[in-house]
């Protein structure tokens, strides 16, 4: 079965930015996700469409297709009392946005009362360089199409518990 759209798709990868790992799947536990919801970067995506089982390669993506290139006017001072806990320099924190929606952003310096923040996505401007192995191709079930990312067995679903 190959990977297209609606298809839930298992990976194992390993994410290097400069020679440096970042982030890799855990043995025995890979991503899930599903194909053509934007569940995972444009630009893996479109490198594993068409792909199947067993296939394995390896995928450079350039900002652009994957976390967006660097905003520089994306910073900004935050008052030091808007913060909880301890602050550290290079950790990231979650804002909440008006919408309920939450916003990392990366602490960059201490001034103060003040806090200079970053909201670009840790990732955003490097080129990644992807290892990926495609572990397992299956069709969605009805539900996974209706919230429109996949659903792995030890994943609650709140949804609807509302």
């Amino acid at each position: 079965m190959n990977i297209e759209q609606d298809k839930v798709v298992d990976l194992e990868y390993k994410l290097t930015v400069k020679r440096v790992v970042v982030d890799q799947s855990e043995p025995g536990e890979p991503l899930t996700y599903l194909h053509g919801h934007s569940n995972i970067i444009p630009g893996l995506e479109k490198a594993l469409e068409g792909k199947s089982e067993g296939d394995t390669m390896q995928v450079t993506v350039q900002p652009e297709d994957g976390y967006g290139e660097r905003d520089e006017d994306n910073t900004e001072e935050l008052a030091r009392e808007d913060f909880e806990d301890d602050i550290e320099i290079g950790e990231t924190y979650y804002a909440q946005a008006e919408d309920g929606s939450v916003i990392p952003f990366t602490v960059m310096e201490l001034n103060g009362d003040m806090v200079k923040v970053d909201f670009n996505p840790p990732l955003a401007g490097e080129v990644l360089n992807f290892d990926v192995t495609v572990v397992g191709v299956r069709d969605a079930t009805a539900e996974e199409l209706e919230h429109g990312h996949a659903h792995t067995p030890d994943m609650m679903d709140h949804e609807h518990d509302a």
